[in-house]
């Protein structure tokens, strides 16, 4: 049996239809805490009670209406708790929405490998768009690595699900999966646009460079397993049997501290 914490917030979601997916794995038993009190528990003391974390929050990123979102700061000490669950070896999932938590804070992207951006802005030193999204696309789903996150995975399976265009950092991160479809600025909607001028679903003039179809991968970062998969929208995906069986393969894996 695996214990995890499932850490939520920040973005809208159907709860009991998340759950579920958690509810129905007999080897996995899990505490739900949403943001920012799930914060206490990150730390080498409170760890111990885990063998993964799982993150499907997204924190660091105050909305408001007609203006740009704020963007804040983690709290010095969570962060610095968070590195050192990860230089101590810790796992984490992170899933869907959470690679656009902590905007302001340049090394999370680094742990995720790679950001969604809800405003252009600065990754790496480089001037970056704000990134792209389109919901409920019906696409197929290559595996393009034989791994554990993969295992009794088919090769190819359909999913209908919230895709990005967005930034990968791909020579940094080991591919997993990769979509069909075609990550080009006309196929998706302006993140800006959403937030800052509550246009939702529009692309009027927006400018993307096209993206990468990588859309699951691991990192491995000293002691710690990472993996991010960008599956994991909405009822849809979560019903999605192949996304259930990687989400369960990827907390069994980065809960194994044998490295």
């Amino acid at each position: 049996m695996r214990n995890i914490l499932l850490v939520t917030k920040g973005h809208p979601y159907e709860r009991q239809p998340f759950y579920q997916i958690f509810d129905d794995m007999p080897d996995v038993d899990y505490t739900l805490v949403e943001q920012p009190a799930a914060q206490a528990l990150f730390s080498i003391e409170e760890g111990r009670a885990y063998d993964a974390y799982v993150l499907y929050d997204m924190p660091g990123i105050r909305f408001r209406p007609d203006r740009a979102p704020d963007f804040l700061e983690p709290p010095a000490r969570y962060r610095q708790n968070f590195e050192a669950l990860i230089e101590a070896g810790h796992g984490f999932v992170f899933l869907h929405h959470a690679i656009a938590g902590w905007p302001a804070w340049e090394g999370y992207a680094e742990i995720l490998g790679g950001r969604f951006l809800y405003m252009p802005g600065s990754l790496r030193g480089l001037p970056r768009q704000d990134s792209g999204y389109r919901h409920r696309v019906t696409h197929n789903v290559q595996v393009v690595a034989d791994h554990p996150v993969t295992a009794d995975v088919p090769r190819s399976f359909s999913i209908t699900d919230e895709l990005y265009l967005f930034e990968v950092f791909e020579d940094d991160v080991q591919p997993l999966l990769r979509s069909d479809y075609v990550f080009t600025q006309d196929n998706f909607y302006s993140a800006t646009k959403a937030v800052v001028e509550q246009k939702l679903f529009n692309n009027d003039g927006w400018r993307h460079d096209p993206g990468t179809n990588l859309m699951g991968w691991t990192r491995t970062i000293g002691k710690s397993r990472i993996v991010y998969l960008q599956c994991g929208d909405d009822p849809l995906a979560y019903a999605n049997e192949p996304f259930r069986q990687l989400l369960r393969n990827a907390i069994h894996w980065v809960a194994d501290r044998s490295l």
